[in-house]
This record gives C-alpha cells, structure tokens and sequence, in this order.
C-alpha cells in the first residue's frame, strides 16, 4: 500500500506543501509560493505573513493531483526551534490547516521545528547512517545559528554553539541588498547581479576569532562603499558574499577546537548561494563530510519536514506523539 507523508511549513516568507513517499522516498509533490513583500520594504510583519499563507495554502493544497487517501501521516513545522517556547505567528497556520486535514483523513499528525525542517532537507538524499557528531549551519534571513545536532526520539535536539550576536547573514545581505534596491528577500537577485562579471575583492576589515560574532559593524562598512561610490554594485556583493564565506570558515574553525564533529550541515536559505556553497565546499571537504541540500532545499521548504517521519522510522523511533 502507497503511504505518503504530508509535510507543512509555514514560514516567515514561503508558503510550503509537500508529499513524500514512504516507502520509495520520493518527493511526490513539492509546492511553494514565497509570500510578497512589497518594494524597498525589508520584510514583512507577522499579521501580514499570516494573511499570505491563509491566502496561499489552498491554492497549493489544491494542486496536488497524487491521492489523498494514501496520506498516513501530516507533519507540520510548528514553532522556529525544538525548544520550549520557541513561537512565530505565522507557524500557526501550518498548525491549523494540518490539524484539519488529519482529522478529515483520520492519519496522524506529528509536529516537528523549521530548524530541523531544514536539517532533515539536507538529509534525503541519502543520508542514512549519520552518527552524532554533526554540526549544522541554518542561515537564513532570521538566523545564523551553528549546532551540535543529536538525533532525539522524535527528530533532532540542537545545542546553539556559535552564531551572530546581533543581526544575521541573511539579514547583512538584505539590508545591502535593499540600500542597492533589489527585491526583498535580496540574495538571489545580487547573485544573479554579478553572473558573468568581472568582480574584485574588496579589503574588509578582520574577522573576530570566536563562535560568536557581530556582524552589524560590516552592515556599515558595506553600506559606506556603496553610498560614497567607492566601490562598483558588483565588487560589493562579491565581497560581501566572500566575507559571509570567511566568517563560517573562522567560526567552525574555532568551534573544532572546543567540540568533537566530522560531519557538517550547511542549510538555510543562503545556503542556497553558489558562490557560498562553492567556497566552503572547497575550503572544509579536506577534513570534514559535508552535507549540502540541493539548492531548491536549501530555501525554506516542506519536503524536510515530511521527510522527518521517515528519519524517525530508520532510527526505529516514535513516528507520532
């Protein structure tokens, strides 16, 4: 008999269904619509996050053509983080419509964090047998947070180790990104920017030796280049991409010292740039395993939270609460 997974994930930006076989782990189904934030703005607040997913999920939700009926189990990203009192507004809705939908199709329902959404991401395509010494990265737009990843009864317990103190890498990005005024969320479109082109490096200043770093400083740095025309759009965002580069280099360097790990998940949305991805690959694959999710999986996304179910299975664990 046929078992899909359906998994929800409801974030500060996109709108996420996805269907995953059980038994073949496959992605059955795979939709996502990122929310509009309208032009110079730098994000959206809560309530209005809301009213997009509202808005979106049935759109996709109606675009699945697989059958329903062989849906087992909803699985759903409920809160930021797999600790108490971890909470977003906008994971509410994901909460909602998943309730709904398992007690229509009388399966079961199961909540998971986005966090270990984007860990489990990285994960199917064939990560079976990873042992506990494992690092992740989640960078994204809200965080930049590196953690020791245990496997725990149901999905993954986390301890943060190191990070940004102030704001994040996808925040530094898309501040520069918006001062440039390119849409929000930035990254992909300053990627694009400078395919192609003949970029420099731009000297920036050094990079603090710690597992925890500010990044508001170079918030400032990048936006006096650009203001007082002292670098071209092009040399800016290369070297802006390069320093997020370089500041995980420094962090997991320091992190090796004080933690025993082999295995390093990079995942969060700027994961997804090439430039980044190709950098770290290059400098770390030497000592460490390096686990990168597809590009499309780096982003925010449901197929990671209905792969969790099934993590949960191989580990011979609970499934359901």
């Amino acid at each position: 008999m046929t078992e899909y997974v359906l998994g929800i994930d409801t974030s500060a930006y996109t709108t996420s269904i996805a269907l995953v076989d059980a038994e073949e782990i496959k992605v059955v189904a795979d939709l996502r619509k990122v929310l509009s934030v309208p032009p110079g703005q730098k994000g959206l607040r809560q309530q209005d996050a809301v009213f997009q997913h509202l808005k979106n999920f049935h759109e996709l939700y109606g675009k699945i053509e697989a059958d329903l009926k062989n849906i087992t189990t909803v699985a759903v990203s409920s809160r930021p983080r797999n600790v108490d009192g971890s909470y977003m507004p906008v994971f509410t809705v994901g909460q909602n419509f998943g309730k709904i939908i398992a007690k229509t199709l009388s399966c079961s329902y199961i909540e998971y964090s986005h966090q270990e959404n984007h860990i489990a991401a990285s994960l199917i395509n064939g990560y079976k047998n990873i042992n506990d010494r494992i690092l992740a990265v989640h960078m994204s737009g809200g965080t930049t947070e590196f953690l020791m990843v245990k496997k725990s009864p149901k999905g993954y317990s986390a301890e943060i180790v190191g990070g940004s103190k102030d704001i994040t890498f996808g925040q530094l990005i898309d501040r520069i990104g918006t001062l440039m005024e390119f849409p929000f969320p930035c990254g992909l479109h300053m990627e694009k920017f400078i395919e192609n082109k003949d970029v420099n490096k731009v000297k920036t200043p050094p990079i603090q030796k710690d597992a925890f770093i500010n990044l508001s400083g170079m918030e400032n740095f990048f936006a006096n280049l650009y203001e007082n025309k002292r670098c071209s759009k092009e040399d800016i965002i290369y070297s802006l991409f390069g320093y997020v580069a370089d500041c995980m280099t420094i962090i997991i360097e320091e992190l090796k010292q004080e933690h025993d790990f082999n295995t390093i998940i990079i995942a969060g949305g700027v994961a997804s740039n090439s430039m980044i991805r190709t950098t770290l690959l290059s400098r770390l694959k030497e000592n460490f395993e390096i686990i990168l999710p597809s590009r499309e999986n780096s982003s925010d996304n449901a197929v990671g939270t209905a792969f969790l179910p099934i993590i949960d299975r191989w580990y011979h664990e609970v499934k359901t609460d």
